[in-house]
């Protein structure tokens, strides 16, 4: 099982682009059928550095590769690449 987990600092006054950009990426757990498990989350805690979370699981990095170059992952990405200031992420096996 691999975990691929990303973080997103937005840019200011980007609220809504960035609710809008996590709920098109939650749609794709719906879409996706490589995608085992996902889930996203907004940062509560103002002593952090990024904003937002994505914890997604799949059962090879091939999996992961097929989600990242899905047409609607693309599309949903276009729209984080066009708000974000930075990105961090990890890929991992458990």
């Amino acid at each position: 099982m691999i975990k691929h987990i990303v973080m997103w600092k937005f840019k200011e006054n980007e609220e809504e682009k960035m609710k809008e950009f996590l709920e098109g990426l939650n749609r794709l757990k719906n879409i996706i059928p490589e995608i085992k498990n996902m889930e996203t989350g907004i940062n509560i805690n103002p002593k952090n550095e990024f904003d937002a979370i994505l914890i997604s699981e799949f059962e090879t990095m091939a999996d992961l590769e097929t989600y990242k170059n899905h047409p609607e992952h693309v599309k949903v990405s276009s729209l984080c690449k066009s708000i974000r200031t930075d990105r961090q992420a990890i890929d991992y096996e458990v």
